[in-house]
Formats: structure tokens, sequence, C-alpha cells
């Protein structure tokens, strides 16, 4: 069966923005809602019950099904949750042991208090010069590095 060379061009074009689309979008970040959620292993509530994530959990949305979304978990864990279980709200979650959350956007500026890994944190604004402003839940404000958090 013969080609045209249109028809081809065509579809490489539509391949090519599709890549150049899919590349240019950055990482899309919900939160766990106001309660805690079941996670499952299909997008169903007859699905199998992997965990319950807290409340507060970032998650990175993968894939949108319906009222459904498979997301991935700070440890790289692929699972559904319901959609209306999401929130827009930002966290993100301390990947680096005692990180120091600064004062300032600045490595040499003081510690307003010291983070241990896995503690979850809320995005005050977003991600500036690869610094992130955040709160503890204790109300400590403070800047770290974008590379010592995941869900941004």
């Amino acid at each position: 069966m013969a080609h045209s060379l249109p028809g081809r061009l065509r579809v490489c074009a539509g391949g090519a923005l599709l890549l150049a689309a899919t590349a240019s979008h950055g990482f899309d970040f919900k939160t766990v809602g106001a309660a805690p959620a079941i996670l499952y292993d299909a997008p169903s509530t007859r699905g199998n019950k992997l965990f319950v994530a807290p409340r507060g959990m970032p998650l990175e949305v993968v894939l949108g099904y319906g009222e459904w979304v498979k997301v991935r978990d700070v440890s790289g864990e692929l699972a559904w949750i319901e959609l209306k279980a999401l929130s827009s709200k930002r966290n993100v979650v301390v990947r680096t042991p005692s990180l120091k959350v600064r004062e300032r956007t600045d490595e040499a500026a003081p510690a307003v208090f010291i983070a241990d890994k896995g503690i979850l944190l809320d995005v005050l604004e977003a991600p500036a010069a690869g610094w992130v402003k955040v709160r503890h839940k204790d109300g400590l404000i403070g800047y770290v590095k974008g590379s010592d958090i995941w869900g941004i």
C-alpha cells in the first residue's frame, strides 16, 4: 500500500506538536483535601484499596479519567484517587534530611527552622530562581530550594 508524502508529513508534524506540547507542560500537582483519601489500584471504588493518603499530601497528577485521577506519590508509586478528594492547594514534602528552611533565598541566610525528611510544608509563593517560600504547620515561614522538596 502506497503512502503519500503529504500524509506522512502531516502525521510527523502532528507527532512533533504532541511531543512539544507534552515536553513544555509542567508537572501538575494536587493535594489531598480536607479529609484523608483512599487510593485504589483501579479507577473504581470496587478496586483494591492500596492505602490511605493523609490530608494535605501532595500527589502528581498523571492522568485524568472522568471523576478519577491517576496519581504518583513522593515514593513514585502510582494509584487512582477520586477527583473530588483533591484540592488545588499546594503543599510539598521535604526530601532532604534535616532541611534548613532559610530566612531569605540565600544559602548563607540563617535557618528559621529545621524540617525533617517527610514533613509537609504549605507553599506560599510560586517558585522563583530555584527557591520556594513555605510555611510549617506551626506558622514558621521561610525559603527552601526546590531540589530539596517534592510537589512542585
